[in-house]
């Protein structure tokens, strides 16, 4: 059994510990927000947080999380922070057909919480991990930008 907090709960998993995380908290979880793009870590559609830090869950194997803290999209709903974002992304036009939404909202979060008041270049560089096909990047980087002022003191 593995161990580790996913979401701001304690949690057991039965899986092979070579199992991708990607594969366990859909399966496993019913967590369908981090999806599957490339499956080589090149898209960030699969992104989540572990011990505050962004990591494309295709890469990571389940046994290597005993102890860890993991967050995904849906835990992060839950927070002042999304609603920000979520507000922000819509303002901006940023989002269309939501496919790497949930992967960039959590690279802005990684983003944000580094760094409160982040120039342009920050941002398109924390964002450079994950691929959309439909927005274009303007659009996400003035929502990321949006929310910084807009939440200031929230991260």
């Amino acid at each position: 059994m593995i161990d580790f907090e996913l979401n701001d709960k304690m949690v057991q998993s039965a899986a092979d510990p070579s199992s991708r995380l990607l594969d366990v908290l859909r399966k496993d979880f019913g967590l369908l927000g981090p999806k599957e793009g490339c499956g080589e870590g090149e898209c960030g559609a699969c992104a989540v947080l572990i011990d505050g830090k962004l990591i494309n869950s295709c890469l990571v194997a389940i046994g290597s999380l005993s102890g860890a803290k993991v967050m995904t999209i849906e835990g992060y709903q839950r927070t002042k922070r999304y609603e920000v974002l979520e507000n922000t992304f819509a303002k901006a036009g940023a989002v269309q057909c939501g496919f790497c939404t949930p992967g960039m909202i959590m690279a802005a979060e990684a983003l944000l919480t580094r760094n409160q008041n982040p120039t342009l270049e920050e941002i398109r560089e924390a964002i450079s991990g994950n691929l959309c096909r439909c927005t274009g990047y303007n659009m996400i980087v003035a929502a990321i930008k949006m929310a910084a002022s807009e939440g200031e003191g929230l991260w």
